[in-house]
């Protein structure tokens, strides 16, 4: 209340004692200012807007005939008097407490978002990066969740103007044609844990509502198992189709569960990625050069002289063990200890519709920033057309392994020899054997030039056999017929 009331002298002289931007319009200025209430208030920062106040009030009260003891002006007559541009409307709110002192502003403001200000700074809660979002603006650093009271169900709001930047950036990020915005106000809830960044998470029963509506929080995955609790997917909620885009105050109120575990909420601008821009930066600033691959081959083939088996090669697949089709653009994390990669196509779509940023080989965290291009492998894949898999030499060199029917022309069955009277004792010999003794198989000779002559030969032999004794079998029908039509 104090901050709204000061002119824009004030306001300079508040922003210069701490060291930020004393230039810009009002509104600019009181949004600069009602920011540093927020989140930096220290002791010497209040004693400072508590000083501006008195001296300004001072004045108007010496002016009074019969003076009275310094006071405070009533804050039931404070307004917030914002305007953005010459000729726009002002717009005016009143904002009403009972006791303007350092913990009343404080945690009128925050509406219960968090503790006072210590005089000795702490570490802060800090969030991962989300890939798919660059992040424009920072409406409200992680704040701590503290109750109000002993109830296990508790309710903490938060007020905050938006600026006309932040309003612009919005609406013109909007897709009329599709009707969805690639600028989002996101809200997000995490562990009051400083040692680490921190993944989103929720605490029980939470209910999030802006302004009067309330906006969806997903649910539970449904477990099939007996005695495992159902899982919930926590990701940031999307809050920017229930705010209002104008010089109306926003309200944000979560509700949630106080069960002993202590949670911190942030509000932020970002702006939307789409893994087709995901993977152009990526190409961009994480392809690694073919010689440094090349030299991290030699370095996994290196002896050890611990081992007892030295390895001579390795082998790596063209496949993508995500989509089993030949891969593309083949990447994999720097903190991965294998050669196989993964086709950055297809794992930057799958982490767009459910994040997870594990590693299909390893099943090891891979995200978005440990990502890199293997320049090797690309360059083989280009030069290799026809083998799904590659080895690896110690020598960094590498050869295409071809597939086992490929390779192997040898037949299971004997091969029928044409043309020759005697192959390795597999024709008969005069006495009906083969070379060692054994009877062989009848063998078609198929090389004649004319059936006719095949037909005498045979005609003159029966003649011969009917004078010596008697006639033996006759040869089938079909292996004359086999010899007259060849």
């Amino acid at each position: 209340n104090m901050v709204m009331s000061f002119r824009v002298s004030d306001l300079q002289m508040l922003l210069g004692f701490v060291g930020r931007s004393k230039s810009g319009l009002k509104h600019e200025l009181v949004t600069r200012a009602l920011q540093l209430v927020q989140f930096d208030c220290s002791p010497e920062v209040f004693k400072k807007i508590k000083e501006l106040y008195e001296t300004r009030y001072a004045k108007k009260s010496s002016e009074v005939a019969q003076p009275q003891p310094q006071q405070h002006r009533s804050p039931e007559a404070l307004s917030i008097h914002s305007s953005y541009d010459r000729g726009s409307t002002v717009a005016r709110t009143s904002i009403s407490t009972t006791n303007i002192d350092y913990p009343a502003l404080y945690g009128k403001y925050l509406n219960g978002l968090g503790r006072l200000p210590p005089k000795v700074a702490k570490p802060e809660v800090r969030l991962v990066k989300l890939p798919f979002y660059t992040t424009l603006d920072e409406l409200l650093k992680p704040t701590e969740l503290v109750p109000q009271n002993n109830e296990k169900l508790q309710e903490s709001p938060c007020i905050f103007a938006l600026t006309p930047r932040q309003v612009e950036l919005i609406r013109n990020s909007r897709y009329f044609s599709l009707g969805i915005n690639n600028v989002l106000f996101l809200y997000r809830i995490c562990y009051t844990d400083t040692s680490s960044p921190q993944e989103d998470q929720y605490p029980p029963n939470i209910a999030v509502k802006v302004n009067h509506s309330y906006c969806s929080v997903p649910g539970y995955y449904p477990s099939n198992k007996p005695g495992v609790e159902p899982k919930r997917p926590c990701r940031p909620i999307n809050l920017t189709h229930l705010m209002y885009l104008s010089a109306a105050t926003n309200r944000i109120t979560v509700t949630w569960g106080n069960y002993g575990k202590s949670y911190s909420v942030g509000l932020y601008l970002v702006r939307q990625m789409t893994s087709a821009e995901l993977l152009q930066r990526l190409k961009t600033i994480g392809i690694k050069h073919p010689e440094l691959c090349k030299a991290l081959v030699k370095e996994k083939l290196r002896l050890d002289p611990d081992s007892e088996i030295a390895t001579t090669g390795v082998r790596v697949s063209l496949i993508c063990p995500l989509v089993k089709m030949r891969l593309s653009v083949p990447c994999r994390a720097e903190t991965c200890a294998h050669l196989q990669c993964f086709d950055a196509v297809f794992y930057l779509q799958m982490n767009e519709k459910k994040p997870t940023w594990m590693c299909p080989v390893c099943d090891k965290p891979a995200p978005y920033d440990q990502l890199i291009i293997d320049g090797l492998l690309s360059k083989i894949l280009t030069e290799c057309e026809d083998a799904d898999e590659i080895e690896y030499l110690v020598d960094g060199s590498w050869c295409p392994i071809r597939a086992e029917k490929e390779r192997s022309c040898s037949p299971q069955c004997p091969i029928l020899v044409l043309g020759s009277s005697d192959v390795n004792g597999l024709l008969p010999t005069p006495n009906g054997n083969g070379e060692n003794g054994k009877p062989t198989a009848d063998v078609v000779d198929l090389t004649l030039d004319s059936s006719s002559s095949e037909e005498e030969e045979e005609e003159d032999e029966e003649e011969d056999d009917d004078d010596e004794g008697p006639q033996p079998k006759r040869r089938c029908s079909y292996e004359k017929g086999l010899v007259s039509a060849c």
